[in-house]
């Protein structure tokens, strides 16, 4: 992807794995509660559809930052830098959570014999703590750029 002239390196990637993870988490709850959770599921124990149906509201939260994010990123407005890094330490923090359950309960171990599963969820952990760790890093390091494009602002871009 290549970027316009003065835009961070990577801008139109790191804007693009923002939306990507908005519409992961729109779909993941929509399997979840409307289509088929056997399909997600790595568990089937009632501890585990328990801790996975108190993600909602905080994946709500993570869901409203990247898309708040990706349009910020795509209007090129300062508060960018504001909704990575809300969003990729909300992602962080949520990653960080799945991990711990999985590791403790063993589900890397596919106790359901559903290495698909294993890899769903290891997948899911992977990009949640890359994207957020990716976010957060690339807001700031490119602060100057993002805070130079606020109104009255006296740095690049601004």
């Amino acid at each position: 992807m290549s970027s316009s002239p003065g835009e961070p390196r990577f801008y139109r990637l790191t804007l693009a794995l923002v939306a990507i993870a908005f519409v992961a988490i729109v779909a993941y709850w929509g399997v979840w509660f409307f289509g088929d959770r056997q399909a997600l599921a790595s568990l089937d124990t009632p501890a585990y559809y328990t801790f996975e149906d108190s993600f909602p509201a905080a994946d709500g939260w993570l869901a409203l930052a990247c898309a708040a994010c990706a349009f910020a990123l795509w209007r090129r407005r300062p508060s960018a830098m504001l909704w990575l890094i809300v969003g990729g330490s909300a992602a962080i923090y949520l990653g960080l959570m799945d991990v711990l359950f999985d590791v403790e309960n063993g589900v890397y171990l596919a106790p359901r014999g559903d290495w698909g599963a294993v890899g769903t969820e290891i997948g899911i952990n992977a990009f949640s703590l890359f994207v957020g760790a990716w976010v957060v890093i690339y807001g700031w390091v490119h602060r100057a750029w993002f805070l130079g494009r606020a109104p009255g602002a006296r740095g690049p871009g601004g």
